[in-house]
């Protein structure tokens, strides 16, 4: 019963942020733009989305290293299984994936290898909130869309920023954070106590096994390349929508993007993906994009061409992170009911503490 109101909500946040984002749309000028696209720059941007892949799955392998220096095709079997769940299962049971399946590759724990994913996530949120702040300095308009988006970091700050404060305590009295805990969330839920205090004795007893320095230098350094590629596939794919020189110049509205201004869509978007919503990011992705696009572009092209992107933007991501994880999942002869379903049992076992 829990997850059917679950899977109803996200659907209806995703059924929400889509009315919201194509309210405006004027179609004829979308399909205008859809149609005079030049989708032979989607090559250069699989290219980068590859890059990012490898990029992830190596930062990945940095911060695993302090337990077990796992093999680049078993970590790529995990890293690229495990990101095709994370988008398509519901209720978030894809986080599970990759600790789940570098587990059955080497002989990491999957609470240590849940570690290196929650320290990942903190630090993706921080560089991106910090990022944003930087670049929003250089954005001259104070528009209403501004604001919301600076207030979109600072909410980021709060969160990764508490997230890592608590982490960086519990890892200097880890005892001390264990009875922190049980003494608060105890006064409401002791049982649930418990729960979370042997998590966070778990993920904190974790952490003292991080890797040395030169792998926590490269972590960061494949941390920045994958940040770095992400913007500047997002520029590239954008020249797809250029349409000033087409036949269907008249119709299209052109529409392009400096590579300033994709970084500026790309933390944007992070903001707007963490918002939950159905399998695929749908909805929220589209919205978010809008937002960041007006921050540069006339809204009579953001709602024509600049959907259009956004559209195919989604598909692209969507399509390459999918066929990664089924040709993967095909070479290791396993099944995607099977993970699934084991999956699903970790998130049974795991709600109690979400």
């Amino acid at each position: 019963m829990k997850r059917a109101v679950k899977l109803i909500a996200s659907v209806l946040v995703t059924v929400l942020f889509l009315w919201w984002a194509f309210r405006d749309t004027d179609w004829d000028t979308q399909l205008a733009s859809l149609k005079s696209a030049n989708y032979l720059w989607l090559i250069p941007y699989f290219v980068c989305l590859t890059c990012i892949h490898v990029a992830r799955t190596l930062r990945w392998g940095c911060l695993l290293s302090g337990l077990e220096r796992v093999p680049f095709r078993k970590l790529n079997e995990a890293s690229g299984i495990g990101f095709m769940m994370l988008l398509v299962l519901p209720f978030r049971l894809g986080e599970f994936a990759r600790p789940f399946l570098i587990a059955q590759r080497s002989s990491i724990r999957r609470s240590a290898a849940m570690t290196s994913v929650v320290l990942e996530r903190i630090v993706d949120g921080l560089f991106v909130a910090a990022s944003m702040r930087v670049l929003l300095f250089f954005v001259p308009n104070e528009t209403a869309e501004v604001r919301y988006v600076k207030l979109g970091s600072w909410l980021m700050f709060a969160v990764f920023g508490g997230g890592l404060v608590f982490l960086l305590f519990g890892l200097w009295q880890q005892a001390r954070t264990v009875r922190l805990v049980r003494s608060t969330v105890g006064r409401f839920a002791p049982a649930l106590a418990d729960k979370v205090a042997d998590i966070v004795d778990t993920f904190v007893g974790a952490m003292r096994q991080l890797p040395d320095g030169r792998q926590v230098a490269l972590f960061f350094l494949y941390t920045v390349v994958y940040w770095g590629v992400n913007g500047f596939g997002m520029m590239i794919l954008a020249n797809a929508f250029d349409c000033s020189s087409a036949a269907t110049g008249a119709a299209c509205q052109p529409m392009s993007l400096t590579l300033f201004q994709a970084y500026v869509v790309l933390c944007v978007l992070v903001v707007g993906v963490m918002i939950p919503a159905a399998p695929g990011m749908m909805g929220t992705f589209q919205a978010a994009c809008k937002v960041g696009l007006s921050l540069f572009l006339p809204a009579a092209v953001v709602n024509a061409g600049g959907l259009a992107y956004a559209n195919v933007l989604w598909f692209a991501q969507t399509a390459q992170q999918i066929l990664f994880g089924l040709v993967l999942m095909s070479l290791g002869h396993m099944s995607f009911r099977d993970i699934a379903g084991k999956l699903d049992k970790e998130g049974e076992a795991a709600a109690p503490t979400a």
